[in-house]
Parts: structure tokens; sequence; C-alpha cells
């Protein structure tokens, strides 16, 4: 896709400075009553930062002349929250009731343009936005109160939509009188003053998610919800393996059932039924003859090829000299943590529905990147982007894997090609082969100890896999991280490989904690105390340390101490978090069973509680996933991996007892909420089947044949 580099430029590096984004002028419609549209890059939270022009509105509230607040937003709801999240906060900034706020989501007609919905930018950057928005619309109304009841503004306070005298509560005037029949734009919001947590009456607590009873009651639409009059259901001929050309095709037999369309444009081949069912039986019936192309290589091959071909260097951080932590050292240790492809696997495959209307195009697509897929529709079909429209739809989720929308491109083909509407439902086995796969990588540390049992040195190189978040955080004198990539126009990856979830993140702090872990045991030294040695200097990390060691019972011991104990720290878009886990390990067959896990997260101001525990969870859930068992299988260019028969994800019989501990930080700024815990998973588990068996494991998943190898090695 023609975004794909631009997403993957922004996702594989650290998140730090999320404000160098390009933006586009936008702000179409506005009614009656007060609007004030903002911008992430206008804005006192970018005061020193580069700016990259005019950067345009990316929002806008409106509070009408009924009263109620409507926050008109690109961001999208995939389970993440904010549909619950950004309306507390807006309420609790306007000093409105929370039911009073509406909010409209990824409607590319009505709502500004947004690049997309990913690295927890929706309450950590854009909800801090939207509140200084909602802090200038009180401070306006405020005034026109003042002015409407002859008071001063410093007589007055607002509570639910009403401001009032503070003496006289009889003198009083509502937002909805004050917007009647008026049309106010404001555009700049200039130095406002947000409320303190300590006047938050609404954020902070605990509140059910508005989309709850929907979606558990199967009431929420998602796009394979959409029925149309005429509606055909679409199946694509595809290759056997990536890069495949086609040579020759008979479409004889699909052509002679009834009801059936048969489409072909070029190497685009398509079947049309009313039926999904039928559909799916005439592309069956297609005779192909396909061109594969030869590559040698496969999931075991794999790693030997990333050495290889990653050859462009990139220092990310360096400090002191490596040559004289070398020399201190009196011990070096060297190792090297492979990680495997794994696919997103979201509940809700890439789905797209649309048709053509009064000459527009109007899609319902499961994307996390409405505007752009917008953009790559129009292109595709060769339409002028006002022309398209994406509709607000619930999506089934993303983990990144939604930001890249091949499906919607292709439905779009399908509607302007036969003029009828379409839907396009990806199988499963078309999910994995179109997915942007976690890229495989390989992670090599070179380490040492001096006499004190103190690190002398850190050398960590990320082969293929990306740098975000690959520098450590501990005191270390001397030390360099780095990237290795194949050179441009080289085949690095036989796959698309793309953002999942947290990208790159867990396999540098599996490789990083592992590595830790196994300098810790070198040392004679209890894990934590380890840790908290080279952390002095870092209080806030020792902290998030220390409070999820004594939720979770820990008791120093150096491993491995036979108990299943292990844990691993790590940074994610802003957040702090440790997870401490305790593993049952079969030694005849090598299996393992988490019984519990424990996280602990320091995330700043927390918005919803409930929502972020709700994320805290199931990152747990999913890490397990690829600590455990996630591992696409592939030869040459041709995925193996194509159902859930052949790639195994989280089972219920493996979820561990939960815990989730969210550390109150109310005065600092939100930081990111969906992926922190996810990125301990695999570091976790690792360290705590060596502190059961004395067994180290180095490439994920940890599967049962490779836990059983390490332990019959020693």
């Amino acid at each position: 896709m023609n975004s794909d580099k631009r997403y993957n430029d922004r996702l594989f590096k650290n998140m730090g400075n999320p404000f160098d984004m390009d933006r586009r002028d936008f702000m179409k419609r506005i009614g009656t009553g007060l609007v004030v549209a903002f911008s992430v890059g206008r804005t006192p939270l970018k005061a020193g930062l580069p700016q990259d022009g005019d950067p345009g509105f990316n929002a806008y509230l409106r509070i009408g002349e009924d009263g109620k607040v409507t926050l008109y937003t690109g961001k999208i709801e995939m389970g993440q929250g904010p549909i619950t999240s950004l309306p507390m906060e807006l309420a609790d900034e306007l000093d409105v009731r929370l039911e009073d706020v509406d909010i409209l989501m990824g409607d590319t007609d009505l709502c500004p343009w947004d690049e997309g919905t990913y690295g927890s930018l929706s309450t950590r950057v854009f909800g801090q936005v939207m509140r200084a928005a909602a802090a200038k619309a009180r401070a306006i109304l405020l005034k026109m109160a003042a002015g409407e009841l002859s008071l001063e503004t410093s007589q007055l306070e607002v509570r639910d939509g009403i401001v009032r005298s503070r003496d006289n509560h009889n003198k009083r005037i509502s937002y909805a009188e004050l917007t009647k029949g008026k049309k106010i734009l404001e555009t700049e919001i200039g130095d406002v003053a947000m409320k303190k947590a300590s006047e938050f009456r609404i954020m902070g607590n605990a509140r059910l998610r508005v989309d709850s009873v929907e979606k558990v009651t199967g009431e929420a639409k998602y796009a394979g919800d959409i029925q149309l009059p005429g509606m055909l259901s679409a199946r694509i001929l595809r290759p056997p393996s990536l890069g495949a050309r086609l040579l020759a095709v008979d479409t004889s037999e699909a052509e002679a059932m009834e009801g059936l369309t048969v489409v072909k444009d070029g190497d685009f081949v398509a079947v049309l039924h009313p039926s999904r069912h039928m559909a799916g039986k005439a592309i069956e019936t297609i005779k192909a003859e396909w061109e594969e192309e030869e590559v040698e290589l496969n999931h075991d091959s794999l790693f030997d090829h990333i050495l290889e071909i990653a050859t462009e260097s990139r220092v990310l951080a360096s400090k002191g000299q490596l040559s004289q932590g070398k020399s201190d050292a009196v011990q070096h240790i060297e190792s090297s943590f492979l990680d495997p492809y794994i696919a997103h696997s979201p509940i809700e495959n890439h789905t797209a529905t649309a048709l053509m209307e009064n000459g527009k195009m109007k899609v319902w697509a499961s994307c996390q990147t409405p505007y752009p897929t917008r953009d790559d529709i129009a292109e595709t079909v060769g339409m002028d982007p006002g022309d398209v429209q994406l509709l607000p739809i619930f999506v089934g989720g993303g983990f990144g894997g939604k930001i890249y929308n091949p499906q919607a491109t292709e439905v779009a083909r399908l509607v302007k090609l036969t003029g009828k509407p379409v839907q396009l439902v990806f199988s499963r086995e078309e999910e994995f082969m179109y997915d942007r796969l976690r890229p495989a990588a390989v992670v090599k540390i070179n380490a040492g100890l001096n006499e004190a049992g103190r690190i002398s040195y850190w050398d960590l190189t990320v082969h293929q896999g990306g740098g975000r978040e690959a520098e450590h955080f501990y005191d270390i004198p001397h030390s360099r991280t780095r990237t290795k990539s194949a050179p441009r126009g080289t085949m690095g990856h036989p796959f698309f490989t793309g953002a999942w979830r947290a990208p790159s993140v867990n396999t540098n702090t599996f490789a990083r904690e592992s590595q830790m872990d196994i300098l810790a045991a070198a040392s004679g030294v209890d894990p934590v105390e380890f840790r908290l040695r080279h952390l002095e200097h870092d209080p806030r990390m020792a902290n998030v340390l220390k409070t999820g060691a004594e939720r979770f019972g820990w008791t120093p011991a150096k491993g491995p101490s036979g108990r299943g104990y292990g844990f691993a720290l790590g940074i994610d878009v802003g957040t702090y978090v440790v997870v401490f886990v305790e593993v049952e390990v079969d030694r005849t067959t090598g299996y393992v069973q988490v019984k519990r896990a424990v996280s602990c997260q320091d995330m700043g101001m927390i918005v919803n509680p409930q929502g972020a525990t709700i994320q805290a969870e199931g990152c747990m859930l999913m890490g397990l996933g690829y600590a455990l068992r996630e591992e696409i299988q592939f030869e040459g260019r041709k995925m193996l991996s194509r159902n859930y028969d052949s790639y195994s994800i989280t089972q219920f019989n493996m979820a561990p007892e939960l815990e989730v501990v969210l550390m109150d930080s109310p005065h600092e700024v939100p930081h990111g909420g969906g992926e922190p815990p996810v990125v301990c998973m695999g570091g976790a588990v690792a360290n705590a089947v060596f502190d059961a068996t004395g067994a180290r494991v180095f490439r994920q998943p940890l599967t049962p044949e490779r836990v059983k190898q390490a332990i019959d090695s020693i």
C-alpha cells in the first residue's frame, strides 16, 4: 500500500515525540452553537518542538443549542475504549454531565482528518489537546454568562452545564441558552489552564464502557454486519504463495453457475454471488496456473538469513567506551535471542462493504486509518477523495494490523467494476497471507560483569526487528545500542511486515530482560535486587518494580530457585511496567503452564481505571500467545500457517489468574495504556521457566519441544 512506508517509519521508532506528524487543513461543517476546533500540532504542548507549518485541525467539539456536547474525531473504536474515556475527559473539563456528551468517530465526511488510531495516541496526545479545547470553550461560555448575568466571571461557577452565581444559585443560565441561535467558531486555544486532578469529578473513577451492552448482546455493528439491497459477496482468486505470477486462468465452470458474476481485470480475478457460501464454492472451481518465486528459506533457516542480510548498521544510543567496559569485566556473556513472525489474529477478519450512491463511494471498513484508507481507495479507483466516504463502524480488534487495509481497496475495485454493492470478508487463510506480520528478528547482546557484580558494559544489536525501546534503562557505564537492517532492494523479509501491538518492543524486552536475568544468576544475586542496584538513578522504575514485587509476594532468592517465578520490566509509550508470573513446568514434556500473572504499571493520570485494567488483562493474555505458542510456519514465500489448526493463540486452558496494579499518579500527564504489559510477557515467562528448571530458552515461543530440549541439555 502507498501508506505502508509512512506508517512503518513512524511506528518502529521510539514514540517519545509524537508531534512530528503531517496534518491537513480540515474543517468542513459547523452548525449553530459554540464550536472549538483544535489540532495536536497547535497547542502549548508543542512549545519548543519543531513545527510542520500550519497543522490544520484534527477534531472539533460543538456545544449545541440543546446543551448537548458532541466531539467529532477521526479516531476509531476497536475495543481499546476511547468511546468512553474521551467523553469522560471532555465532560470533566467542560463541567457537563457525561450523558450529555456524544462522540462521532471515523466518519470521513463529518470528522476532521486524522492519521489513524495507533500508538496509544488517543488518550496521551489527542485527549490532552481536547481537554485544552474544552477548557477554552468553558472560558468562552463563562464570559458570555458573565455578560448575561451582569457578574464577573470570578463570581461564577459551573455545574452540569449550568452557569450560576456563587452567591445566588437562582441567578443562572445554561450552556444551551448561551449558545442558542448563535454560530461561534473558535480556532485558537491559547494559554488555557486545564483543571487540576483535585477538581476532577469524572476522570479517575471506574466507568462501565458505553459500548458494553451493545457488544455483549451482539447489537454492535461491524463491517460484515452491513446488509445492502442487491449486495454481492466477493471471493478473490489468491496465489499459492506471495509474489506468484498468474500465467493462465480458466473460469468457465464458475461462469456457468447460476447467479454468479465473474470479474477479470488483469491478474485481479473475483467471483461474486448474493451468497458468500456460493461465492466460496465458485472460487474453488477456478483453474489457475501460477509461476512461484523460488526462495530457499523457511521458519528454521530464517534466522541465519536475517544475520546474513542485515548489514546496514545504525547506532541508536551509546555511552562511555565499550573497550573500557570490556577491560573492566571479569565475566563476559554473549547471547542471541530469536523471535519469529507472528500474526495479528484479530477476532474480526479484514472486512469491507461498499456501494456507489449518487456518484459517491460509501465504505464501511474494519480499519484503524479511515482517512489514509479513503485516500488509498480514491487513488486505486481513480476518484476524488472527496467522493469517497468511510462511515463510522466498530472494529473487531486491530493491534496494528488494520493500519493496512487491502480489503477496502479491493472491495472498491469490485464496486466500480460491477456497479453493485459488494462485501468482502477475508477468509482466515487470506488474513494470515496478507497480514503485516510482526517482523522476525535476532537480538544479540554482549555484556560483562565486573568484580563487584555490576554490569560494566552492554552491547545490543537488533537485526531486522526495529529499534523502538531497544535502548536499555539501567545504570551501565559503557553501552551501545544498534539496529541492523537489510539494504534497500534486498528481500529482508519474505512476507509483509508491519506494526504488531507495541511494535518491536516485545522483541527487545524479551532479549533485554532475559539477559538481565542471566547476568543476575551469573553474579549470584536475587534478580529483583540485581535490577534495583542498576536502577538507583531511576526512582520511578524502581518504584514500579518494588510495588509489583510486593503485590506478587516476591521473596529474595538467587536463580534458579525452583519456584518458577519470573518477571520482566519494560517501557512503552511513556508507561513504566513490570509483569511477574509464576509457572509450572512439566519436565517430561516441556509443557509450561502460567499459573498467575501480576502486572504493575505507572501510566501517569488514569482516565478510566476500569478501561485501563481491561487493557492490561488483555495484554497479558495476548502476550502469553507469543511467549508460548505463536509462530508462523512457512516454506519459501508460501504460508504454512493458514488457520488455528496450524497456528495456536492463547486458549482458555492457558489463562492464568490475573491481577492488575495501577499506580496512582493523577498529577502526571497520561501515558499509553493499550500495550505496556504485553511487552513483558516473553521475558517474564522465559525467566520463570529458568527459575523453575535452570534451563534457559533463547527462542520464542517457548514450545514444549524447545523447553524440553533446553532441560535435557543441562
